[in-house]
């Protein structure tokens, strides 16, 4: 527990953390046989989607759903949602060294405490291996020591609210607040442009022309845990692999009411300064009259100039 105040503490390493560490945690974290070609021509957005036989019959449109792709809150509303509820949470890492041998892990269960309007996170088991902590307390990995500024509140964190009308676009002063407000777009609206990482300009702005014509872009229908949903997935095309940011991203939507129930990422890109090679796969469900999440798979390799290389996998598992 003196680890995470400590490093409650830390603001100044948590900016260059989080500076370094946007790209990469797109974490941080919507079938049928036959297809046919259609074209949306009521968006803005103008490239072909691929539907499957029984959108088409249904009669889809394509064009409000790319807007509601794009404008979607449901996702990020399941977080803050997350901060105001009770709950436990088993959290596996393994820290991976060369030959895929594990240098370094930890295992632990916490529970997050509601009372008088603040959250608090208990840990109520915690084992580690290796070097998983330096000789301070403090983390040794930057994977960890982001997880935990993202999910644990070792000091007790008042007076949040889930309400999210306008608060994506929320930004606080000075480099820090830069720094969350990317990864808060990266994670919660992806495919979007973000500004502010470096070397990776509009590569990720998956609807945008000259990034768009890249990637093939599907809707098809499918049942996911018993609920009738959209599914969107977006890969690259034959040719792009190694020109995109997005090896993979799908989303599937509840149809009620167009809800995110799961995401899945897989990204990667290479440059001088860093290079990353990630897949994050999210799950959510409904608990009482919130959607809440319940579980965020990592697995990523990662490497920026002058740091070493990090090759992490954890798993985290809530339970309300």
């Amino acid at each position: 527990m003196d680890s995470l105040i400590d490093l409650w503490n830390r603001q100044k390493q948590l900016k260059k953390i989080l500076f370094y560490f946007l790209a990469p945690f797109i974490l941080i974290f919507s079938c049928a046989d036959s297809h046919a070609q259609t074209r949306d021509t009521i968006s803005v957005f103008k490239f072909p989607i691929s539907l499957d036989t029984f959108t088409i019959k249904s009669g889809f449109d394509i064009g409000a759903f790319i807007r509601r792709v794009q404008t979607d809150t449901t996702f990020y509303k399941a977080f803050k949602s997350m901060h105001l509820a009770p709950y436990s949470a088993v959290n596996k890492f393994l820290v991976f060294g060369r030959n895929d041998q594990v240098i370094a892990s930890m295992d632990s269960k916490t529970q997050q405490v509601r009372a008088n309007g603040c959250r608090t996170t208990k840990v109520l088991e915690q084992k580690t291996t290796g070097d998983f902590f330096k000789r301070n307390g403090d983390y040794n990995y930057y994977t960890a020591e982001l997880f935990a500024y993202l999910f644990l509140a070792p000091a007790p964190i008042c007076n949040e609210r889930d309400i999210v009308a306008g608060s994506m676009e929320e930004r606080g002063i000075g480099q820090n607040e830069k720094s969350k407000y990317e990864l808060k777009q990266l994670i919660f609206n992806p495919g979007s442009k973000v500004s502010g990482v470096p070397l990776m300009g509009d590569r990720a702005s998956v609807f945008d022309a000259g990034e768009a014509e890249k990637y093939n872009f599907k809707i098809t229908a499918q049942e996911y845990e018993g609920q009738e949903c959209y599914v969107f997935s977006i890969t690259p095309k034959k040719g792009y692999e190694h020109a995109v940011i997005y090896d993979e991203l799908i989303t599937w939507f509840r149809k009620s009411d167009y809800s995110i129930l799961a995401r899945d990422y897989s990204l990667s890109y290479h440059t001088f300064v860093y290079d990353f090679n990630v897949r994050m796969k999210v799950r959510t469900k409904q608990v009482g009259e919130k959607l809440l999440p319940t579980s965020v798979a990592y697995d990523g390799n990662w490497h920026v100039l002058t740091k070493k290389r990090e090759r992490v996998r954890f798993d985290v598992e809530i339970n309300y």
